[in-house]
């Protein structure tokens, strides 16, 4: 009865996103005229979390100690790990209908992550674990980037935050952002593999948890968040990288704009050193759009590979660098593309970034 309801939710949401096109503001400043004021975000530096090193201390476990997570884990289970308190709820849609009794196998699925496709259980089982054994070594994996009075006076605000996928000391750090069609943030299958990944080549990878309906703003207070605390996070704060498929892609795009941090009150953020772009129809262009990396699927329903194709080649008229690829027979949604012939595209973006650098 579960799979029948949440398989009727999918159908509905999808016939959704067909007529939406996975819309959300087309420009960042459409987003800007929703967002917060300029003044609440410029102050969140002094704010947001006054000393992050005074977080909740964790008894560091060793390795010997680690109890696994396995497919068979209830979202409940994962939800109440004791390093997971306080934003457990955040590692799944809180915008859909999750059931605490749906294991890691079941919620690895397009019933739950809807518009998505090539959803593996096993990379939502090695998520988990990561996040959970550098949890239990002591290591901050999640961080508000909103401060608690804020987050009192919008109680919405405690629906958002970054998970943090460590790197090397010192390196530059990357945002990534779900898609979802601005209806939820599908993180679990497209931003946090991805920070996975990222953060396994040596950079600091941030998956952002947004609200749907002010994703742009969340999305700019987390690179101020980031940039604001780079020195106690480790990172360099310069040619930052913002990564997003789907409606997250159109977040990325938007907020790699020259013009982008300023429009929310940030003028002294540097502009993000790339964009990369996975399955969106997004259009808006500029000759101050950041260095774009574009990858989709020739069969995808929703996002036209031509229509993300024709924004690239405007970009490298204005002598924007740009790298694109459409992959035959792959559909909407496809994440890291593991088997497929997609796979190892990431690589490809990450070596897009440093040609940045």
């Amino acid at each position: 009865m579960k799979k029948q309801f949440m398989d009727c939710i999918a159908i509905i949401m999808v016939l959704v996103s067909v007529l939406a096109g996975c819309g959300g503001a087309e420009t960042l400043s459409e987003a800007a005229q929703t967002g917060s004021s300029t003044e609440a975000l410029a102050e969140t530096a002094e704010e947001s979390n006054e000393d992050i090193n005074e977080m909740d201390e964790t008894v560091a476990k060793t390795p010997s100690e680690f109890e696994p997570v396995t497919e068979d884990w209830t979202a409940a289970d994962v939800m109440n790990i004791p390093v997971f308190a306080g934003f457990g709820r955040l590692l799944f849609p809180v915008d859909r209908n999750v059931p605490g009794d749906m294991t890691l196998a079941d919620i690895s699925s397009s019933s739950v992550y809807v518009w998505y496709s090539n959803i593996k259980k096993d990379k939502t089982v090695e998520i988990v674990n990561d996040l959970k054994y550098r949890a239990e070594s002591g290591e901050t994996v999640f961080y508000n980037i909103y401060t608690d009075e804020e987050m009192k006076s919008d109680p919405s605000k405690r629906d958002t935050g970054l998970f943090f996928f460590k790197g090397e000391p010192g390196a530059k750090f990357a945002i990534m952002n779900a898609g979802g069609g601005f209806m939820y943030v599908g993180a679990m299958h497209d931003s946090f593999p991805h920070a996975l990944e990222v953060g396994k080549m040596g950079y600091n990878a941030f998956a952002l948890i947004y609200r749907p309906d002010d994703a742009y703003e969340d999305l700019a207070q987390a690179i101020a968040f980031i940039y604001d605390h780079a020195d106690v996070l480790e990172v360099d704060p310069t040619e930052y990288s913002l990564w997003g498929g789907s409606a997250g892609a159109r977040m990325a795009a938007a907020l790699g704009n020259a013009d982008a941090t300023a429009s929310f009150g940030r003028p002294d953020i540097p502009q993000a050193g790339a964009v990369i772009m996975q399955y969106t129809g997004y259009t808006a262009v500029s000759g101050k759009d950041a260095p774009t990396y574009a990858c989709v699927g020739k069969n995808d329903g929703i996002a036209s590979w031509r229509t993300m194709q024709g924004r690239l080649d405007t970009l490298s008229s204005y002598g924007i660098p740009t790298e694109f690829h459409a992959y035959d027979g792959l559909s909407h949604g496809f994440g890291l593309g593991t088997g497929t012939v997609a796979d190892g595209w990431i690589n490809d973006a990450v070596a897009f970034w440093e040609g940045q650098m």
